[in-house]
């Protein structure tokens, strides 16, 4: 089969346990591969791709878990949802005008609407006026708190009355930024504008040009909701295993590689005899500085005194890297190595070896809350031990064309297997 060629789709053009836990001993109880098979990481993946934009609680996002339940209620678990609540936009998409040039940009959640400003477009530290253009350096950008928040409250500082940032980057395509749930990250309106779109606004705020932002549309709150799934079998402590769904855009790469593997693991430990009771969440609210991942521990996991332990999924499990030649991407059949494989320190050794000679993940760093990120920061913070979990960002990272060509059914299975040796190996011999 050729790992290059896309699903269905054209090309749209990050990062408790003794330590005799792993000693080596033959696994018993549980097969030693999570066995999933390329044709259904295949299946998955393009279910996924199918429910289009999977923003937290809109239409996509919510047939997502509506799907995710089906599946993991034909495998024997039982299901809940748990519901909370994620900020929203509706209406026009937002725009930047000057004489000549209008391009369309990304609204910065939690967005703060404009039925339309007009004023000098300038940047900042040379030159005045009251839209600020904002050209970010390269980097594969993902949340707006940080580096991004400061330069933008600097800008306000300035007399900036809105913001545009530029989100240079490997695609040249505009890049959501991730956001607290809770309230707006800034007191302006803020939106995004794609680096391939931006030389005449560049050239137009060098000039102190007139131009006019556009974001008429309605900011509000909307329900999302969590999937959790249970099989229980009478065992003193528990599995869980999680992954988030939803993100900006399509984010097949970001999201739907990690899911697609998550329910691999699902089956599997669902058809094992690994001697623990399972707990499973699929989470909402990602963008939102991960709110559906600390709704879930703070209101439905296991304590971590109950918890054997806890393997996350996240961003960047396994999308496929991209050859760069001048501005064009050229699709590679290996994974982006941009993902990073944490672990406790008495699952190194063990993720090491069973993950040796997948891109990225063949160096397993020690778990430390400051050194993850995502969900996976929450649950090391939140005092859970054992864990292990992969997070990252491919080169589509959170752009719209993080589609089915940003995956390979190929890539799945491997990182699947590789977690279930781990996780057999580990609760067989602690139990």
């Amino acid at each position: 089969m050729d790992q290059n060629a896309p699903l269905s789709a054209s090309r749209r053009a990050v990062l408790g346990v003794g330590a005799t836990l792993l000693a080596a001993a033959p696994v018993t109880g549980a097969q030693a591969g999570a066995g999933g098979s390329e044709a259904d990481a295949r299946r998955i993946l393009e279910r996924y791709a199918g429910f289009g934009d999977k923003a937290a609680g809109g239409a996509g996002d919510d047939a997502c878990g509506a799907w995710i339940e089906g599946e993991l209620k034909a495998l024997g678990y039982a299901c809940e949802r748990q519901p909370f609540e994620v900020p929203a936009y509706e209406g026009e998409a937002p725009s930047l005008s000057i004489d000549g040039a209008r391009a369309t940009l990304i609204p910065q959640a939690i967005v703060q609407p404009t039925p339309g400003l007009t004023g000098r477009l300038f940047v900042p530290q040379r030159g005045e006026g009251e839209i600020a253009l904002l050209v970010l350096p390269h980097a594969r950008w993902s949340t707006a708190k940080g580096e991004v928040e400061r330069r933008v409250k600097a800008a306000t500082e300035a007399g900036a009355k809105a913001v545009v940032l530029v989100t240079t980057g490997p695609t040249g395509q505009a890049l959501a930024l991730n956001t607290p749930a809770d309230k707006p990250l800034f007191d302006v309106p803020v939106a995004v504008l794609a680096p391939r779109d931006a030389d005449p606004f560049v050239e137009a705020a060098a000039k102190g040009a007139p131009a006019t932002l556009r974001m008429p549309g309605r900011s509000f709150r909307r329900p999302a909701f969590n999937v959790t799934a249970t099989l229980s079998r009478g065992a003193p402590k528990t599995l869980v295993l999680s992954t988030p769904r939803s993100g900006w855009f399509g984010c097949v790469g970001e999201r739907g590689s990690g899911l697609a593997a998550w329910l691999q693991l699902a089956a599997w430990a669902a058809r094992s005899k690994l001697p623990v009771d399972l707990a499973l969440v699929a989470t909402s609210g990602h963008e939102y500085e991960y709110a559906g991942g600390e709704t879930y521990i703070a209101h439905a996991a296991p304590k971590p005194a109950a918890t054997a332990l806890w393997v996350h999924l996240g961003a960047n499990v396994a999308a496929r890297d991209w050859h760069e030649r001048g501005l064009q991407l050229g699709p590679l059949p290996s994974a982006d190595p941009q993902r990073f494989l944490l672990a406790s320190p008495p699952l190194v050794e063990a993720c090491k070896a069973a993950f040796a000679g997948q891109p990225g993940l063949e160096q397993t760093y020690p778990a430390d809350p400051k050194r993850a990120a995502g969900e996976l920061s929450s649950i090391l913070s939140a005092g859970y031990d054992p864990v292990m979990g992969i997070f990252g960002a491919h080169r589509f990272h959170h752009a719209r064309g993080d589609d089915l060509s940003c995956v390979s059914p190929a890539l799945i299975p491997p990182v699947a297997d590789a977690f279930a040796k781990v996780i057999a190996r580990a609760l067989t011999k602690a139990a």
